[in-house]
């Protein structure tokens, strides 16, 4: 025998359409739900498997930003990293917060795959010129009037070159920067290198290229003290129209937070450890931190902060 359909009043499918709308938010999405794996090589099996590719919920070109996050996301990779090898948590993690959310890789090399994955090795002008294309590309499919960026490393320094220099100021709200080599890479210490390198005979350009390897063209112009950085910094570190968060860590390799953490009036500085002993982040682990990844959200939406957990952070994987 079977059952009688089953019949709803209207008053009743009303309710269900309404539940339907509001599940899907303000923009009509959906609201993702992507894993998120805290581990800073998360992202590398997706390049692997879709070289050149994008990152699950990140670079849907018909996201519509919502009331509750206007300003999509723009992730700017570091030194060798690319938009999928770099973000491996961060996009997902964005995109199931309800970010619109996009990635790019900068500065790659003219060269065949896996090679090209390997992003900002091109002069910083030259990747800041690509950013600021993608910028505006993003701006025109999402309808926002500014962006927000979350960069490591190199990714700050091609990100604030963008807004100072290419005239990015006015399109960038919030700038959340994890491992910023704002006063450049090794601080002071470089001054000493090239001291020690006049000494053997050697003058400061051929030190900062042999740091570099000769590969990687940006590398000599992030180095502390370089004619670069002393130009970018003359009229100050930031750009007083954006809202910087600066995230460091005292097991940094290259970028401590002495030149991470530049005091301004529109900047938050904060040190990892300060709050959390067994945090043992370095230069690679800190954009893999859930704890970095709690800052960066509560820079983005500063109204709805979530307190941030001491955890023991590996180095490395973060």
């Amino acid at each position: 025998m079977r059952a009688a359909p089953l019949r709803r009043s209207p008053g009743s499918l009303l309710l269900l359409a309404l539940l339907a709308v509001l599940s899907l938010g303000v923009s009509g999405t959906a609201r993702a739900d992507y894993p998120v794996d805290y581990n800073f090589f998360a992202g590398i099996p997706y390049e692997l498997t879709n070289p050149g590719g994008s990152l699950p919920g990140a670079n849907d070109w018909a996201c519509k930003v919502t009331a509750a996050h206007p300003d999509p996301v723009v992730l700017i990779h570091g030194t060798a990293g690319g938009a999928q090898t770099n973000w491996g948590a961060y996009a997902p993690l964005l995109a199931n917060e309800g970010y619109c959310v996009y990635a790019l890789t900068y500065g790659g090399l003219d060269v065949p795959w896996p090679l090209s994955a390997l992003g900002g090795m091109r002069p910083i002008p030259e990747s800041a010129a690509q950013l600021g294309a993608f910028v505006d590309r993003v701006l025109a499919a999402t309808g926002a009037a500014k962006v927000d960026f979350i960069a490591h490393s190199q990714g700050n320094t091609v990100g604030n070159y963008f807004i100072k220099r290419l005239g990015g100021s006015g399109k960038v709200d919030k700038f959340v920067a994890i491992a910023p080599p704002w006063l450049g890479i090794f601080g002071d210490q470089m001054n000493v290198l090239r001291a020690f390198g006049k000494q053997l005979g050697a003058d400061a350009n051929s030190v900062d290229n042999m740091i570099s390897m000769g590969v990687c063209q940006a590398c000599p112009q992030m180095l502390g003290g370089s004619q670069f950085i002393r130009d970018l910094n003359a009229d100050g570190v930031y750009d007083p129209s954006v809202t910087y968060t600066n995230l460091a860590s005292n097991y940094d390799e290259g970028v401590s937070p002495s030149v991470a953490l530049v005091p301004g009036p529109n900047a938050i500085n904060i040190r990892v450890q300060d709050t959390c002993a067994m945090d043992f982040s370095d230069h690679m682990a800190i954009a893999g931190s859930p704890r970095v990844a709690t800052w960066a959200l509560n820079a983005l939406d500063p109204a709805h902060p979530r307190p941030v957990s001491c955890e023991f952070i590996p180095p490395f994987t973060g």
